[in-house]
């Protein structure tokens, strides 16, 4: 578009200019013509005086009617007096007009042309060093450097193709920076769930060593070991299921079936989920709302991100403790908010709960540190989003807005 302009804009100078130069000829060649018209009737006019003068009783009609009369002679009187009629002016002064206009018409021509030349090579020159200057910014490109003068954007087409090359050339570098860093996420998380899966792996193999190498364990003993192994068995399918969830997440292939639910049903089935934890913690869970509430969103997913944040909520409450979800929507979005009284979060782990693999200083030893990423992630990709305040034995409060 840019491109047209500029094309559009010398195309209408030099229209203007040579409007402008027609327009001066046209009055030039009035002028010349009334020139040459004034100087001719000048001479008619002296000559018809002098006969006048000469012979008065001479009709002075009759002369006009002779010089108006179409009447040719081949034979023209004025050859006597070395004067061609096709060739030599018969007034003198004609000539030095003549002569006269000629340079001036020169000029202008002349000047015309220098001016459209002028024209044309500056529009080239202007074109030819925006041209080298994309070369010199490419070349810099190629060294890794990738500084944009600011103050060079002005309007033009080879601006906006330097901007364009630019975008681009950025645009490839953070793909490529992306693309690293992408290569070094998958080595940490590779090293996170290596570790991860390395120390429950490690407690079931040593548990079950001692119960192979000791075939006369009381019962007690072996019972307990038997639901330590399960435990551990059970941190491994969270894991692994949570991690297959955030890869879905990762690679962009959840598709979120969106339909109109009941927040309190939605919130009575994330408490179903994590029951037993209650029922073992001695926890209770209190739903504060109105029961008519609706929401749009995948239910089972936000079932699946509510239940993880109750999960939290109660393995760092105390016994006896009651955990408040309120819910409420209005014009803006849906909050829900979900309070315990529990141990509390402490405020170097605050900012980083919802990093995976995080565990911070009071976190259970079963804490494996991806369920609130997982939560966090879920909420964040249906629209929302989940933030926590916490005080250190005060407990803390997750605030879960959907808009």
């Amino acid at each position: 578009m840019n491109n047209k302009l500029i094309y559009l804009k010398y195309l209408f100078v030099s229209l203007v200019i040579v409007l402008v130069f027609n327009i001066f000829c046209v009055f030039l060649y009035k002028y010349e013509y009334r020139t040459y018209n004034t100087n001719f009737n000048m001479k008619l006019n002296e000559i018809i005086f002098a006969v006048s003068e000469k012979y008065p009783d001479i009709d002075k009609t009759e002369l006009i009617k002779i010089l108006n009369s179409n009447n040719k002679y081949e034979d023209s009187i004025l050859r006597e007096y070395g004067i061609d009629i096709n060739d030599d002016a018969f007034v003198l002064k004609n000539d030095i007009e003549f002569e006269q206009f000629i340079k001036i018409n020169i000029i202008t021509v002349t000047s015309l042309g220098i001016v459209l030349i002028t024209i044309f090579v500056i529009y080239n020159y202007q074109k030819d060093r925006k041209l080298k200057e994309i070369q010199n910014y490419l070349e810099e490109i190629n060294k890794k450097n990738y500084k944009l003068d600011i103050e060079d954007n002005r309007e033009g087409e080879l601006s906006i193709l330097k901007n364009e090359v630019y975008k681009t050339t950025v645009f490839l570098k953070e793909q490529a920076e992306n693309s690293m860093q992408d290569k070094i996420n998958l080595k940490d998380s590779i090293s996170d769930i290596s570790h991860q899966l390395k120390t429950p792996l490690t407690s079931i193999s040593i548990l079950l060593d001692n119960i192979i190498e000791n075939p006369n364990m009381d019962t007690a003993t072996r019972n307990e070991f038997v639901k330590d192994i399960r435990r551990e068995i059970i941190n491994i399918n969270f894991l692994v299921q949570a991690l297959l969830k955030l890869s879905k997440f990762d690679a962009n292939a959840v598709e979120f079936i969106n339909k109109e639910v009941n927040i309190k049903q939605m919130l009575d089935s994330a408490v179903k989920n994590i029951m037993p934890l209650c029922d073992l913690k001695k926890v209770e869970i209190e739903l504060i709302g109105d029961d008519k509430d609706k929401l749009v969103c995948d239910e089972r997913w936000q079932i699946e991100a509510i239940s993880n944040i109750l999960k939290n909520s109660v393995e760092y409450s105390n016994a006896g403790d009651t955990i408040y979800v309120k819910f409420k929507e209005n014009n803006l979005y849906t909050q829900i908010d979900i309070k315990d009284s529990g141990k509390g979060i402490d405020k170097e782990d605050l900012p980083h709960i919802f990093d995976r693999f995080y565990k911070g200083k009071n976190s259970s030893k079963n804490s494996i540190g991806i369920g609130l990423a997982l939560s966090k992630t879920i909420i964040e990709k249906s629209g929302g989003n989940i933030s926590a305040e916490s005080k250190l034995g005060e407990g803390t409060s997750f605030v879960i807005r959907y808009f």
